[in-house]
């Protein structure tokens, strides 16, 4: 059986000092997280919300399109910036290789993807060879890695899209697919590796959605998963409720005009598995050396795997 590595981070007091200096907030309300409910089999969660399964991904794509046009803003101000600190954390894990073909799903805005192809380009300028000649030295070069983006989200593909450009990012240097988690239209094992940040959560069936990252992996692929996961450090938990209950949505309300939907995206996070159990599903799907990694006392978690076969 695959191991489960539990990590509570050393170093989280550094961590949780990072994150008091990027933000400083006063709380003056009382709001808690409310009682999570059931959720029957025939139905899917959406929130706190038990819905027809049939309806979920309509419902969530209403929440992207509405967000799209704020989303990387309000990233930044959700997490005070910390969330740049996590992404940079999850491709530090994945150690980018020269030629690698990488997958990115639910990665519509690109702020993920960019970071896999800045460091996919340093790690081939870094392995490039140098060709004995006289005069300036000459470099082979050496085979392009690809980096791909899919989302099933249309307008969060286009946000990326104006990212991409506006950044001046090659175009020829990503790929842009409109594609559901749980239907990849991908061949099987063609994928050296596999992310998916902060969106598992809203997809309707998560084991589908595992099967397809197995499938599409090739033997020695790593699977990659920053997710929004359960606090594990005394005392924090009621702060991060009050946070997330009460200031979130606020914070959606005045600058995306949508406290809405920020609200169910507070509430998904309360719905998503423990550390522990989203690892046993990892397992489940047949990958193997699963382990997960702690940020921010919990606050989220980077779960890893990998196809064997």
């Amino acid at each position: 059986m695959a191991l489960c590595l539990r990590r509570s981070v050393a170093d989280l007091p550094g961590l949780i000092g990072l994150a008091s200096r990027h933000a400083s907030f006063q709380f003056h309300t009382s709001t808690v997280a409310p009682q999570i409910p059931e959720v029957p089999k025939e139905t899917v969660d959406f929130g706190y919300q038990s819905v027809p399964r049939t309806e979920k991904e309509t419902l969530v794509g209403g929440v992207f399109r509405s967000v799209a046009p704020s989303y990387d803003v309000m990233n930044d101000l959700m997490s005070a910036g910390m969330h740049r600190v996590w992404k940079d954390r999850l491709v530090e894990k994945l150690r980018p290789f020269p030629g690698m073909r990488h997958l990115d799903v639910a990665g519509g805005t690109g702020d993920v993807a960019f970071r896999v192809l800045r460091a996919l380009r340093e790690a081939e300028a870094a392995a490039r060879p140098q060709v004995p000649g006289p005069g300036p030295s000459r470099s082979a070069p050496p085979q392009k890695g690809t980096v791909v983006i899919a989302d099933i989200n249309p307008a969060m593909l286009l946000e990326g899209r104006k990212r991409a450009a506006g950044e001046g990012i090659d175009s020829y240097d990503l790929e842009w697919v409109e594609a559901s988690a749980e239907t990849l239209p991908f061949p099987d094992d063609s994928m050296d590796s596999y992310t998916i940040s902060f969106g598992i959560r809203n997809v309707t069936d998560r084991d589908a959605a595992l099967r397809e990252a197995k499938r599409v992996l090739r033997p020695g692929g790593r699977f990659l998963c920053l997710e929004f996961s359960k606090v594990v450090v005394p005392g924090l938990q009621q702060l991060y409720d009050l946070y997330s209950f009460a200031v979130i949505p606020q914070i959606g309300r005045l600058v995306a005009n949508d406290g809405a939907s920020y609200q169910y995206l507070v509430e998904s996070i309360r719905m998503f598995p423990d550390q522990e159990s989203w690892a046993r599903q990892l397992e489940a799907a047949g990958l193997v050396g699963v382990e997960y990694e702690n940020l921010m006392g919990g606050v989220v978690a980077i779960h890893s795997g990998f196809k064997l076969h």
